[in-house]
């Protein structure tokens, strides 16, 4: 079974900023967005975005009613993390050993304390980088758009550094 990733909103939206969202299939994840999420915090994807990302085999994961729970009560736990930063870690703890893919720094540090797996997009950035699964023209412009993107909020000397890789 594939590695599964459960996505915050931070982490879609970069990638969706740098036009990859269109590659993602190619990597072996099991891709999950908890309904909150993509309710809520993904309004500025198109119908074709998220076309897109079901052809790359993204998943919408409806919490049962005991994930909810769950997620209030870290909730209540952790009051700086917002109820769908919640719902992401809950989604992450409940399918076993998933990858957490956030770009916030709060629901990294929880999810840290939790034992949770936590990377960011670059992980992605490198994965797609190693297994050849796109043109590197493509992820040259991902790294070019980060890097003049005042909203995007990725560590520029490890942007810089990956630039070096790909010339």
């Amino acid at each position: 079974m594939s590695c599964v990733i459960v996505n915050d909103a931070s982490a879609l939206i970069d990638l969706k900023k740098g036009e990859l969202l269109h590659v993602l299939g190619a990597l072996p994840f099991r891709w999950i967005v908890p309904l909150p999420i993509r309710e809520e915090e993904m309004l500025s994807f198109s119908g074709q975005d998220w076309a897109t990302l079901e052809a790359a085999g993204f998943e919408v994961f409806d919490l049962p009613p005991d994930m909810v729970g769950e997620a209030f009560a870290v909730r209540r736990a952790f009051p700086r993390l917002s109820a769908n930063d919640c719902f992401c870690l809950v989604s992450a703890i409940g399918h076993g050993d998933a990858v957490l893919l956030t770009g916030d720094g709060e629901l990294r540090s929880v999810a840290e304390a939790q034992r949770v797996e936590v990377h960011g997009v670059l992980w992605i950035f490198d994965h797609l980088f190693a297994s050849e699964a796109c043109d590197v023209t493509v992820l040259r412009r991902a790294l070019s758009i980060w890097s003049t993107d005042p909203a995007v909020r990725l560590p520029q000397r490890e942007i810089t550094i990956r630039q070096g890789r790909l010339v």
